[in-house]
């Protein structure tokens, strides 16, 4: 029978509704207080300077926010979290991206792994994990794409084959975050090598100090290296460190990323408005010649349309967040948000990159600062299209699932 639902039902739930967004941003003004004082004495104190792309500057923020709590913020308080709903988290990744605080190097661990763990652990596994991704302790990374199977992860074939008290573990992962300073990997393989693709798959969690594991970072445009090559040669991996059930590791490794729904793009959002903010700074700013570039037809559609983008992906991400607050059930939606993100985020920096001009060629550390972080960003998103899945996936998905087409 279909429920119903009285006026004066409405008018309490208005009312929760209203009180919790009180709440919130009680919630919000507390913490941006607390943000914009810590992170500028955190900055302020950093030797030579606040950099946000050193990747030792960007664990020490985040160990920082580690011990004044900011960690767990959804998790039970029975394992050290503060089971805050869903809309407060949204709050804290809104503020902390506002401030121009950096991401982590352990985001793996806190927005993937550990509400795997929550789902899927077993006791032991919760009691012996979730503490060391806690206090920032324990850095994780995510064995998943492979030279032959990047987007199409049923297509793996690192193997784990069956040892007295464990696996053997053999394979090769690529394209690995952070696994040059992660003290643990998860890792999907195959277990049943006679199953059909996804069926035979486990989740496996890796000692990265085990014997038989190498890390070969690769370098990139932007000079940094933080991707990865894995090798696992003959790695022993023991029984305990299965999570969930044997050959069920892709129904873990399909919920495990679905568990950032809802935040995931929210401080990619914040940063493409602030980006569009100076884009339109240098837009309004004359050149060498006295010209200048906003009075320019196809500098001012180009930024408009790129405005709309950030209200439209705004909104995507606030009926996502909202359809994960009442448990809907994750949709191909989110790959309509990854491509138009993506894209419309390396729209933005190319148009950056004209308006800078000969600025954008300079070294970071001739370019004044702006320029610098724009030129920088820019060949950071020649890989926004690819990773986190293709935008040829991500098409594939939304042709099937959203449009009803045949697969190809």
């Amino acid at each position: 029978m279909q429920q119903t639902f009285a006026p004066a039902d409405a008018g309490r739930a208005c009312a929760e509704q209203n009180g919790g967004a009180r709440e919130d941003q009680a919630f919000r003004l507390d913490l941006r207080r607390w943000l914009d004082t810590a992170y500028a004495d955190f900055a302020r104190a950093w030797p030579g300077g606040a950099d946000p792309r050193n990747l030792d500057y960007r664990r020490a923020w985040e160990d920082t926010l580690c011990a004044h709590g900011w960690s767990g913020l959804g998790w039970p308080v029975a394992y050290g979290g503060k089971a805050l709903p869903l809309s407060r988290q949204a709050v804290f990744h809104e503020e902390h991206a506002r401030c121009g605080a950096p991401l982590g190097v352990n985001l793996i661990g806190h927005g993937i792994l550990a509400p795997t763990l929550l789902h899927f652990g077993s006791e032991a596994q919760k009691r012996r994990f979730l503490p060391g991704i806690l206090s920032n302790r324990e850095v994780w990374c995510q064995g998943y794409s492979e030279p032959g199977a990047g987007s199409d992860l049923a297509a793996v074939r690192t193997r784990a084959e069956p040892a007295p008290g464990g696996f053997r573990l053999n394979g090769h992962k690529i394209w690995t975050s952070f696994a040059d300073r992660a003290q643990w990997c998860f890792v999907l393989a195959r277990t049943d090598p006679d199953a059909a693709r996804h069926k035979g798959l486990s989740f496996l969690l890796v000692d990265m100090r085990s014997p038989g594991v190498r890390v070969e970072p690769i370098r990139q445009i932007t000079g940094e290296a933080e991707f990865c090559e894995v090798f696992f040669e003959d790695v022993f991996v023991p029984s305990d460190a299965l999570l969930g059930e044997l050959n069920q590791g892709w129904r873990i490794a399909m919920a495990a990323a679905s568990f950032e729904r809802g935040t995931y793009f929210i401080p990619r959002l914040v940063r493409f408005a602030q980006e569009l903010r100076q884009v339109r700074e240098l837009a309004l700013r004359p050149d060498a010649r006295g010209r200048v570039p906003a009075a320019s037809a196809s500098v001012r559609h180009r930024w408009a349309r790129l405005a709309a983008d950030s209200h439209v992906l705004a909104l995507k991400s606030q009926r996502a967040l909202a359809g994960a607050m009442r448990g809907d059930p994750p949709g191909p939606e989110g790959s309509s948000t990854k491509i138009h993100w993506s894209e419309a985020h390396q729209r933005l920096l190319e148009l950056s990159l004209q308006l800078l001009g000969e600025d954008a060629c300079l070294g970071p550390d001739a370019a004044e600062a702006g320029a610098a972080q724009l030129t920088h960003a820019y060949l950071w998103s020649r890989a926004e299209t690819i990773l986190a899945g293709t935008s040829e996936i991500q098409r594939n998905i939304i042709a099937e699932q959203m449009l009803g087409l045949p697969k190809a």
